[in-house]
C-alpha cells in the first residue's frame, strides 16, 4: 500500500481548521462575519502572491481554468467560509463543525454523481463510520458554567442553517476544483486564484450599500487573531487541502478534512480547562476507525 501522504495532508487541513476555529471565535463575533473574512482574505492574498513569485512557480493554467477555480473559491470561500464563520459565531467552534462535517457526504455524493467517483464497501463504511463519530464528538457540553467557546450565541436553528450552507459551499468549491488539483496544478497557485477571487468579489459586496456593517472599533489584537487564523487556516489549511484532492478523491479528502471537530476536543480541553465528555471520547475514537478505513481501502 502506497504511504497515505495526501490522506494525511488532508488531516492537517483538518488540524488547521480546528485551530483556526478556537482562535476565530472571539474576533468572529467583534467583527463579523463577513468583514472577518474579508480581512483575512485580503492578508493571505498578499502572502500567497509573494510565495508564489518568490518561488517561480506563476503558470497559470489557461483562462478557462483560472475562471473556474475563481468560482470555486467564491463558492467555498466566500459562501462556505463566510457561513461557516457566522455558524461558529452562534454555535461556538465545536457544534459549528459539526454541522459542517456534513461537507463530507455531501461531497461523496456530489462526487459520484458529477465526477462519476466510485468508491468501494469499505470507503464508504469509514466515511459513515467517520461522520457518525464526528457528530457523537460533539453532542455533550457542560452542564453548567460552560466557556464561551461551549455556549450558543443567538438562535441556533439560524447557526444550523448556517452551517448546513457552509457545508454545501465547501463540498461544492471542492468539486469544482478537484479536476485541476489532479491534473497536477501547483496547490500555491490554485490557492492564490481561490483565494484572490474570493477576496476580490467580497471586498466589490463590501463596497455596495446593502454589504454588513463595518464593525466600529478594530483593535490591533483583533487584527493579529484575524491574521493569524488567515495563517493557519487559509494559507496552510487551504494549500495543504488542495494539495490533498490533487491525489485522492473528493470524498475521501472531505471525509478527513471533517474530522476537525474530533481534533478540537484536546485543543478545546487546553484552551477552557474543561474535559471533554466521554461522549466525546467515544466519538473520536469511531472516527478513528472510519480513517483506518479509509487508509486502508
Amino acid at each position: 500500500m502506497a504511504f497515505p501522504i495526501h490522506e494525511l495532508a488532508a488531516l492537517a487541513t483538518a488540524t488547521c481548521w480546528a485551530t483556526t476555529g478556537i482562535i476565530a471565535s472571539d474576533a468572529i463575533r467583534a467583527l463579523g462575519a463577513f468583514h472577518f473574512n474579508l480581512i483575512r482574505q485580503v492578508f493571505v492574498t498578499l502572502i500567497l502572491a509573494a510565495v508564489v513569485l518568490a518561488s517561480g512557480a506563476l503558470a497559470l493554467p489557461g483562462w478557462q481554468a483560472v475562471a473556474i477555480l475563481a468560482v470555486s473559491g467564491v463558492v467555498g470561500i466566500l459562501l462556505g467560509d463566510t457561513l461557516n464563520f457566522a455558524a461558529v459565531g452562534r454555535l461556538g467552534p465545536r457544534r459549528a463543525g459539526a454541522v459542517f462535517a456534513l461537507n463530507a457526504p455531501m461531497a461523496a455524493v456530489l462526487g459520484w454523481l458529477v465526477l462519476d467517483e466510485r468508491l468501494g464497501l469499505q470507503a464508504w463504511a469509514g466515511i459513515a463510520a467517520t461522520v457518525a463519530g464526528v457528530a457523537l464528538a460533539i453532542l455533550g457540553r457542560p452542564a453548567s458554567g460552560a466557556h464561551r467557546l461551549e455556549q450558543v450565541w443567538g438562535g441556533i436553528g439560524v447557526g444550523v442553517l448556517f452551517g448546513l450552507g457552509a457545508a454545501l459551499g465547501q463540498a461544492a468549491g471542492a468539486l469544482i476544483a478537484r479536476p485541476y488539483m489532479a491534473g497536477g496544478l501547483d496547490p500555491y497557485v490554485g490557492s492564490l486564484i481561490r483565494v484572490g477571487a474570493s477576496g476580490l468579489a467580497m471586498g466589490i459586496l463590501a463596497a455596495l450599500p446593502f454589504a454588513p456593517p463595518r464593525p466600529r472599533q478594530v483593535s490591533g489584537k483583533l487584527l493579529f487573531l484575524t491574521a493569524l487564523t488567515a495563517l493557519i487556516g487559509l494559507l496552510l489549511g487551504m494549500t495543504l487541502f488542495l494539495y490533498a484532492l490533487q491525489g485522492s478523491q473528493t470524498g475521501i479528502i472531505a471525509t478527513l478534512s471533517a474530522t476537525s471537530p474530533v481534533i478540537i476536543l484536546p485543543l478545546l480541553w487546553l484552551r477552557t480547562g474543561q474535559r471533554p465528555s466521554l461522549t466525546s471520547w467515544a466519538g473520536a475514537a469511531l472516527a478513528v476507525a472510519g480513517l483506518a478505513l479509509i487508509f486502508t481501502r
